[in-house]
């Protein structure tokens, strides 16, 4: 009997326009897919900067079961209260242990124990706790989980292809986000850890990474601080599907899974 697990995880979700496309995409895509659990990066779905807990309940019942973050993790100033009391949503685990809510999950799914982390990167991004160390410590409190997903939210893809090598044969699968720009390394290593560099986002695809172009121009093209706002348009929703064997924790294939919602 087969015993495939499938993980579908969608990228950084950016304001309303992405929010409006996981809507509309996500729930037919979890059908055709066949998805086991859907975890989704939603830290940029509140006006491109942050989360509520309003919109944790438009995400998930659009089809989210987990929601990962990152650095802007507490852009929205009541979210840092309401943050510890939502389930399956989670910030980076390497923020230093005082700083609200958690840093991974786990939920049981189809018979699976599945432990979801979330870690940052440190370069070109705030120098917090080392996620190397911390994905260690993640592991040893949940030896019990086979099946073990990873968003590494990092601006270096060094830092990113180096966290995927380091859970190499640990973790069912390492993600990278942050960058909003789908990367073509999808793969699976070695030790049997599915590893893409960066999933890409869900947000305006005539942008600067989800942001109005003109506005991120201007702000290049004079050096003077301005408010970015999301760019509008059609909207590119960027996802890659994981299908791990259930028995061994070990990914057989990634997949990316690219739309347009218009």
């Amino acid at each position: 009997m087969p015993d495939d697990f499938r993980i579908l995880f969608v990228a950084d979700v950016v304001g309303q326009p992405g929010r409006e496309a996981v809507k509309a995409i996500l729930p037919g895509l979890k059908r055709e897919l066949e998805a086991d659990v859907t975890i989704l990066n939603g830290e940029n779905a509140a006006g491109g900067f942050g989360l509520t807990a309003k919109l944790v309940s438009e995400l998930k019942a659009a089809g989210a079961d987990v929601i990962t973050t990152g650095n802007h993790v507490y852009a929205q100033k009541e979210f840092v209260s309401e943050l510890p009391a939502l389930e399956n949503v989670i910030r980076p685990a390497n923020y230093p242990p005082a700083a609200p809510g958690k840093g991974w999950t786990v939920l049981h799914a189809n018979g699976h124990d599945v432990l979801v982390m979330n870690l940052i990167g440190r370069i070109f991004l705030d120098p917090l706790d080392d996620p190397f160390r911390t994905a260690d410590a993640i592991l040893a409190a949940n030896p019990q989980a086979k099946i073990v997903f990873c968003d590494m939210h990092a601006e270096a893809t060094s830092e990113k292809t180096a966290m995927g090598w380091y859970l190499d044969g640990r973790a069912s699968a390492v993600v990278g986000t942050h960058t909003h720009i789908p990367t073509a390394d999808a793969r699976v290593l070695p030790g049997g850890t599915a590893y893409v560099t960066d999933v890409g986002m869900v947000g305006p695809r005539d942008s600067c990474i989800g942001m109005d172009k003109q506005v991120v121009l201007q702000r290049f093209l004079t050096g003077v601080p301005n408010r970015f706002v999301v760019a509008s348009g059609v909207v590119t929703f960027n996802a890659v599907l994981v299908t791990i064997s259930g028995s061994t924790g070990r990914a057989t294939s990634i997949q990316r899974v690219d739309r347009e919602h218009i």
